[in-house]
């Protein structure tokens, strides 16, 4: 009647004539991107109805449209720069250091007998997250006003909270602790200006909190020089020597509340260069904006590649995941069995940089041109989410989110409101598991203890027939990657603190290949790659190598009958490794 009374002429109109005329005229006037107006085919009214979600987070391909800015917490200070490196890698693998068994241990001195020359440490009324700006609160970057060495780390995974001069060559660091939480010191990542080349530096970082470290098995951390990438052409590259790791005596022997300096000599290439160092390769929000736009951008790849949102972070920041598969097949004319799923996660935990190489090694290979990419779209829908905790990789923190917790021990007591990543994810696996059912789920981590990529899954006693199932694939893996990938390594019991996380949570949920895959901070210990450094080339050729080996898995080959055969020889070797070690551990105990 409404509309009659404003349209006094539609009134006039035949019946079939005024349900065009006013689907047509709902459909201009209602701007609404949730509000989709169509015509039913029957009566030939206008039917209003919501979009389904999946359309309204659809992402448009524009630049301008895909990336937004990181959005931090409103008390964070952020440096007016843009911090871009280029991705040149060394051409010959890089020696892990070699231990001389001279190196020294450094008391920790303190800014009582030192002179502070960085302090940064966000600070808010009340210790929790409550509100986000877009950008951060933007700075300009302080001058140089003197000849000291000048540290910076507020931009995006960046964490240096203080920087103190004890001489004009020795500085002692600290870092900052996750936001909102007095823990998880491990992960570094800082600016330092004003260098002197010929000239051999000592850096001490004084408050870390593992107690053991492979920078005393040989790792040595990144260093980026500016100057080196625009005359040498010369990216990330491992540096320092004289390099130790040991347990501070400020808290005795309390295991529990003790902190550990990681101390190492490095000299500087240039004068009046601009250097990165950081724990490892970083890879930050900004770096998977950009990379997904010219995802989205390319001609070819666009096709068969999907970019949605799957959830907004508590500060507002886009989680994306991915949609690859080919869909050019016609279902009427060529009917075929519903394609199962495939789903891959990373950066769960922010200061696990390599995950992200890792995952960017995936999307390029499965959204290449090559034989074995097609056969992979052909068969399977591939749903990855290249960043589940983007607030935590812009602040820089190592292991928890802007809740203050580590999401991935969230997966069984999840709480939407609070940790909307894991949430939204297990809801999208669910549905995948409703309607097509999923092949394979993998969480890709970093480990800071261990060398080589090694695989954590969960042992299969549900039923008989299925025995030693999910040590297949980790075993082809370690075939097709023999220098990089360890079965040795790899575990499948389930402990009980691990209850909680994606791998045992979606493992429960029925998909029983439901893995973890951790790639080493250093490096490997294998083949002819023995001792030396994993760069981001070798992450990347690893998430080749997974998408390589889930093709041969998924292939009915006569070599897979004789696998679980090999697996249980190798068990059992394994077994008795350790009962020995277990032996000669009492017999230690005992003398």
């Amino acid at each position: 009647l409404a509309i009659a009374f404003a349209f006094p002429s539609l009134a006039n109109l035949p019946e079939t004539m005024q349900s065009s005329y006013l689907s047509s005229l709902l459909a201009n006037t209602l701007k609404s991107n949730q509000v989709e107006i169509n015509t039913d085919s029957k009566s030939q009214r206008p039917v209003a109805r919501l979009k389904e979600p999946r359309d309204l987070f659809t992402l448009p391909k524009e630049p301008e449209c895909a990336q937004e800015a990181a959005k931090w917490p409103a008390e964070c200070q952020v440096v007016d720069m843009k911090v871009q490196h280029i991705e040149a890698m060394p051409m010959m693998p890089e020696l892990y250091y070699t231990s001389t068994g001279k190196e020294i241990v450094v008391k920790v001195i303190g800014e009582e007998a030192g002179q502070v020359v960085y302090q940064y440490n966000p600070m808010s009324a009340v210790n929790y997250f409550t509100r986000s700006v877009s950008g951060g609160n933007r700075i300009p970057p302080a001058p140089n006003m003197s000849t000291d060495l000048k540290f910076e780390s507020r931009f995006e995974s960046g964490n240096l909270a203080k920087a103190v001069k004890i001489t004009d060559t020795y500085y002692e660091l600290s870092i900052r602790a996750d936001l909102y939480t007095n823990k998880h010191m491990q992960w570094f990542y800082f600016m330092v200006e004003n260098t002197k080349k010929n000239l051999v530096y000592r850096l001490s970082i004084v408050n870390l909190l593992k107690g053991d470290s492979l920078y005393n098995e040989g790792m040595r951390p990144v260093m980026y020089s500016c100057k080196d990438a625009v005359i040498r052409k010369v990216g990330w590259r491992r540096c320092g020597t004289n390099i130790n790791y040991y347990q501070n005596d400020v808290n005795g022997d309390d295991e529990n509340n003790s902190t550990y300096t990681l101390t190492f000599n490095i000299e500087f290439p240039y004068d009046d260069d601009c250097v990165f160092l950081a724990h490892n390769y970083p890879y930050t929000y900004t770096d998977l904006q950009e990379y997904l736009i010219k995802l989205q951008n390319h001609p070819v790849k666009s096709q068969y590649t999907k970019l949605r949102l799957l959830c907004r972070t508590l500060a507002g920041n886009n989680v994306y995941y991915l949609t690859v598969t080919d869909n050019s097949n016609d279902e009427a004319q060529d009917p075929k069995p519903k394609k199962k799923a495939v789903v891959m996660t990373a950066r769960v935990h922010p200061g696990e940089s390599p995950a992200s190489w890792m995952m960017k090694g995936v999307i390029d290979f499965i959204t290449g041109d090559s034989q074995q990419a097609r056969e992979l779209r052909e068969k399977f829908i591939f749903k990855l989410v290249p960043m589940l905790n983007p607030d935590g990789v812009i602040v820089g923190n190592n292991r928890c989110s802007l809740s203050g917790r580590d999401l991935n021990r969230q997966y069984r007591t999840v709480i939407r409101e609070t940790y909307p990543p894991v949430w939204h994810t297990k809801v999208l696996i669910k549905r995948l598991i409703e309607e097509c059912g999923v092949a394979m789920y993998c969480d890709f981590h970093a480990h800071s203890r261990k060398h080589n990529v090694f695989i954590y899954g969960c042992e299969n006693k549900r039923v008989a027939e299925k025995r030693l199932q999910e040590q297949v694939f980790p075993l082809m893996l370690h075939k097709n990657t023999a220098d990089k990938f360890s079965f040795e390594n790899c575990k499948f019991r389930i402990n009980k603190d691990k209850e909680g996380t994606g791998r045992v949570v979606i493992w429960m949920m029925g998909v029983d290949n439901s893995y973890t895959l951790e790639a080493s901070f250093a490096g490997s210990t294998l083949g002819s790659r023995h001792h030396t450094h994993f760069t981001t080339q070798d992450y990347e050729n690893m998430g080749r190598s997974f998408c390589e080996t889930l093709l041969d898995y998924v292939d009915d080959t006569p070599a897979k009958v004789n696998i679980i055969a090999e697996i249980e020889v190798k068990n059992s070797v394994q077994t008795s490794k350790r009962r020995l070690k277990r032996r000669r551990a009492r017999k230690h105990r005992a003398l």
